[in-house]
């Protein structure tokens, strides 16, 4: 899938809505950790341009040479709340090299002028100072960057709205969008009838699933959408 179709496709969809479909796909669900929101407001879809940081702006520069236009560039600083990674010259560089977003496993900086630029940055949050030394690079600084727990390479798939960031593999990303857009469908005709006078607990039967539980206290609501062909839990 393209980076333009990919956008065009998750204008109409949350990331709560790619990780529900994730989950429906029997795939790892891979967040960024919570508290990583976006600098300047803005979705973000593309495919991942990992980088690791190692104290100097040229491993950016690198990777923004081979970028595609719709491309993320998904920083790894370790997660470091010390110091910040990424300013306004890194942010006008990826916006003139084709680059749909940023996304910082780390801090920014120079957040007005970010904000100027309207380039979509993901990070932990900001701090004025860059960093203050220099690091080894990594053999695979081009090839990999982590962000918290994951591991995320080129071949990955990057989204992220106001509730945060997710990461889906490229290969499963037209089957999670499927039953993304399935997902979204269904809570949109739910909340219609919840407008209309029909509570959620009357659509999934949920005094039936109350005296079943009496009967069979092992049984899960879960265990009940799936006979009742709920979907608001998977």
């Amino acid at each position: 899938m393209k980076n333009d179709e990919l956008r065009r496709r998750f204008e109409t969809l949350t990331t709560a809505h790619l990780t529900d479909g994730c989950i429906r796909a029997r795939l790892q669900v891979r967040c960024a950790p919570a508290g990583t929101r976006a600098a300047v407001s803005g979705r973000v879809a593309g495919r991942v341009l990992p980088a690791r940081h190692a104290g100097s702006v040229d491993v950016f520069l690198e990777a923004l040479m081979s970028a595609k236009e719709g491309d993320v560039l998904v920083v790894d600083n370790g997660g470091r709340l010390d110091e910040s990674c990424v300013g306004d010259l890194v942010a006008i560089e990826a916006a003139t090299a084709g680059a749909s977003g940023i996304v910082i496993w780390g801090l920014h900086r120079d957040t007005a002028d970010l904000r100027a630029i309207g380039l979509p940055v993901f990070s932990l949050g900001s701090l004025p100072t860059g960093p203050f030394s220099l690091t080894d690079r990594a053999a695979n600084a081009l090839e990999s960057a982590r962000v918290g727990e994951w591991e995320v390479t080129s071949d990955d798939l990057v989204f992220g709205d106001e509730d945060g960031v997710v990461f889906v593999p490229a290969a499963e990303a037209e089957d999670v969008f499927r039953l993304a857009e399935s997902i979204r469908d269904t809570e949109r005709r739910q909340a219609e009838l919840i407008r209309g006078g029909k509570t959620l607990r009357e659509q999934v039967r949920f005094a039936e699933f109350l005296r079943a539980r009496e009967a069979n206290p092992a049984l899960t609501f879960r265990e009940h959408l799936r006979a009742v062909g709920g979907a608001i839990e998977e």
